[in-house]
């Protein structure tokens, strides 16, 4: 028996995905297989996909297809969190580090799924609670942002309750190892490998004498704490302002383990699409040099 009855889709907001979505439909037919999608999606396009609400989605898919970039996987990742309910990423334009195929790809990626021919990749995220706005969870990142005008990320880190650092600068961001090669690295952190289990600590455009990040264990919490000295702070999670900050507020950090899990094939290594989507080139070449005489 197959390991895909039903599959839910989730779409790009604004790319074109009537041909991934036929190829979905498509296989699914021959298969006797369900095709979900959130009514605000498949509605725009003309396809067979059954609208159901997001609840229904997660609760019905054997597999979540998600057809967009990194973005779209992660809002995928987001809706699905805390669910055994394997991912598969379809990239829909420029290449991402999360997803595994492209449109080509996927007749034979949904068989061999089906057939047990895949391994699964389990994501980290990390979970914060905001003033007023309840519980966030990220699947890259979590960033005490700098409003323009109004002053620095002047923020105190405390590691299960002890105090450690304070950064002043333009932002802080809690990446996870998913987001490290995110806004984490663009502020200088380190690349880490998905499958290692912790999470970073990272001033962008610090302004303080210390400005080195920080790796936690995934068994440690993280406090952030406004100080007097800095300005209103937008908290972004995966990119989007979800709330904002004052002086004197806290914001603590958990890590969530294996809160997603993302379908690998085989076909590259994460360290080949890091290569490739950030052009990391080798080291100069050392001349060879004549042997001395």
């Amino acid at each position: 028996m197959g390991l895909v009855e039903t599959v839910g889709l989730v779409l790009h907001p604004r790319r074109d995905s009537k041909t991934a979505i036929d190829a979905v439909i498509d296989w699914a037919r021959g298969r006797g297989v369900t095709v979900l999608g959130l009514p605000e999606e498949v509605g725009r396009i003309d396809c067979s996909a059954v609208a159901v609400d997001a609840e229904t989605l997660v609760g019905r898919a054997d597999l979540l297809v998600s057809l967009g970039g990194d973005g779209t996987m992660l809002r995928t990742m987001r809706l699905i969190a805390g669910r055994p309910t394997p991912i598969l990423g379809v990239n829909l334009g420029r290449l991402g580090f999360l997803p595994e195929i492209d449109v080509e790809g996927l007749p034979r990626a949904l068989s061999a799924i089906d057939g047990h021919r895949h391994t699964v990749e389990p994501r980290m995220a990390v979970q914060a609670t905001l003033p007023g706005a309840g519980t966030v969870t990220a699947f890259n990142d979590v960033a005490l942002v700098r409003v323009p005008g109004d002053g620095l990320s002047a923020v105190a880190v405390s590691v299960e309750g002890h105090p450690f650092v304070s950064y002043a600068a333009d932002a802080v961001i809690v990446a996870t190892s998913t987001g490290s090669t995110a806004y984490s690295f663009s502020a200088g952190g380190p690349i880490v490998s998905p499958t290692v289990e912790g999470f970073l600590v990272v001033p962008a455009a610090a302004h303080s004498a210390f400005n080195r990040a920080m790796v936690l264990s995934a068994d440690e919490e993280v406090t952030l704490e406004l100080l007097p000295a800095s300005g209103t702070l937008a908290v972004e999670v995966d990119g989007a302002v979800a709330g904002q900050l004052s002086p004197g507020d806290r914001l603590t950090v958990t890590a969530l383990r294996a809160a997603a899990w993302v379908v690998r094939l085989g076909d590259t290594t994460f360290y080949e699409r890091a290569r490739r989507k950030l052009r990391v080139n080798g080291s100069a070449e050392v001349e060879e040099r004549d042997p001395p005489v």
